[in-house]
């Protein structure tokens, strides 16, 4: 599994391998966003057009959509761009390694109903990063 990394951290002794697995991108109008992709020729492998969660799939990567939108003056506006999620072998190490460095994540890692271990933090500029690692993989 580990061969299939481009890059390598280390921490406490342990080598982290990261690879950005998907971006997620937000949208007012989830159906619009979900033709789109499907357009560029993505498959949709979770949710759908009704749906306020998206995953559309494009080899081993993905493209998440959120709806995630306010209403400002003449129409909803997205809320945010999104976040880049990013596979590594173990969330928990370097969501540790991260918190001795007095970085604070939103909150711990944690398993997903869609399947990955996973914890979000933002970087110094605002943006959100999720740092993932699917629950089959773990041992």
């Amino acid at each position: 599994m580990a061969s299939n990394y481009a890059a390598r951290i280390q921490t406490d002794g342990q080598d982290l391998a990261v690879e950005i697995n998907a971006i997620t991108l937000a949208t007012v109008d989830m159906a619009r966003a979900v033709a789109f992709w499907e357009a560029v020729g993505l498959g949709l492998s979770y949710g759908g057009p009704e749906s306020s969660f998206s995953t559309l799939a494009f080899g081993s990567n993905f493209v998440n959509l959120v709806h995630d939108g306010v209403v400002d003056g003449g129409g909803e506006v997205p809320r945010s761009w999104g976040r880049v999620v990013f596979h590594v072998t173990s969330p928990d190490a370097l969501w540790r390694r991260l918190s001795d460095a007095g970085y604070t994540a939103l909150a711990e890692p944690a398993d997903a109903p869609w399947g990955e271990r996973y914890f979000h933090i933002l970087d110094p500029d605002g943006h959100e990063l999720s740092f993932a690692r699917k629950l089959t993989e773990i041992g």
